[in-house]
């Protein structure tokens, strides 16, 4: 693997840098917005009304612009299964969409709602609310310097991306099948490895499609730079298991992304290999060392991790 796929675009040209090079990381008055939106989420419980943010001309502008890149991005590198679910999803092209503003259509659709993140999110409660139909999002949008890219989810990753998702009962339903698992297992270990096959799936997916590959993961669906990189991606088979066992970066395009050969091979897959999931499964991982097997890149945490974001 190249240096190059190691790093973080940092700059509007796509000059790729450290992740700690990104203006979201040391923008003073970014920051600032940032953590005022964070701080609103403080004590939200999971199904609560999320509030109502008054965004500037600026968040505006980003989300218009992300939503024109992304539209245009999806003829090209989208799956058929998602230009579907986009046709129905209740996306503005114009603004930065309220939480209950697209959460109203998708209950309609699929049963599903946003419910408020601000930071972390522990791992039973991010996954296992998919059980209940929720999914947590959180309000703030990336730097206006990098509309096509973001290092950490947003609300154009969280509204945009799973929104879509979640205006589709097929793939909602896969959701549910991560939740259920969740809430099943008892170890802070097996919620990692469902974690990751959550990673490589619903966030990172791609799918065959008339002898292509196209993007139906969400983190995908959600940066129009790196679906213009799919073509320099290792691709390879859907195999839940060889996922448990292939680390990822949090922050930077993805070098590795796995395959299904179609929306039922994924929901066959995963509803077989999540139903049988249970905490016994972490034993045979853990007998794989270091460098015992594939990797995609060097250990980089969980979606713990992910769901920490940025800063404060």
């Amino acid at each position: 693997m190249s240096d190059a796929r190691m790093r973080t675009p940092v700059t509007p040209d796509g000059r790729l840098g450290s992740a700690a090079e990104h203006p979201g990381r040391h923008d003073r008055r970014y920051l600032e917005r940032r953590a005022a939106l964070v701080r609103l989420a403080r004590g939200h419980r999971v199904g609560d009304p999320s509030p109502h943010v008054t965004y500037t001309e600026s968040e505006h502008a980003t989300w218009r612009t992300a939503h024109a890149a992304l539209t245009g991005a999806y003829r090209e590198h989208a799956h058929r299964a998602v230009l579907e679910a986009a046709e129905d999803a209740p996306m503005p092209a114009d603004h930065i969409p309220q939480h209950a503003e697209v959460s109203a259509r998708m209950r309609e659709l699929s049963g599903f709602a946003f419910t408020l993140a601000g930071g972390f999110v522990e791992n039973r409660r991010f996954l296992g609310s998919m059980e209940r139909g929720y999914f947590h999002a959180v309000q703030f949008v990336r730097h206006p310097s990098i509309p096509l890219y973001t290092p950490e989810p947003d609300v154009i990753h969280d509204v945009f991306g799973h929104g879509i998702h979640l205006s589709s009962p097929r793939f909602a339903e896969l959701y549910r099948l991560f939740g259920r698992a969740a809430l099943r297992v008892r170890t802070r270990r097996a919620l990692e490895l469902i974690s990751r096959v959550y990673w490589f799936t619903l966030e990172f997916g791609v799918m065959a499609d008339r002898g292509e590959t196209k993007a139906y993961g969400a983190a995908l669906l959600s940066s129009s730079g790196e679906l213009a990189q799919l073509g320099r991606c290792e691709i390879r088979e859907l195999d839940p298991h060889a996922m448990m066992r292939t680390h990822y970066r949090v922050s930077g395009y993805q070098p590795v992304l796995f395959r299904a050969r179609s929306p039922e091979h994924l929901t066959d897959t995963l509803a077989a290999f999540l139903d049988g999931f249970d905490d016994s499964w972490t034993a045979p991982v853990e007998r794989f060392g270091p460098g015992s097997y594939p990797q995609a890149v060097a250990p980089r945490g969980t979606l713990s991790d992910l769901q920490r974001r940025m800063g404060p």
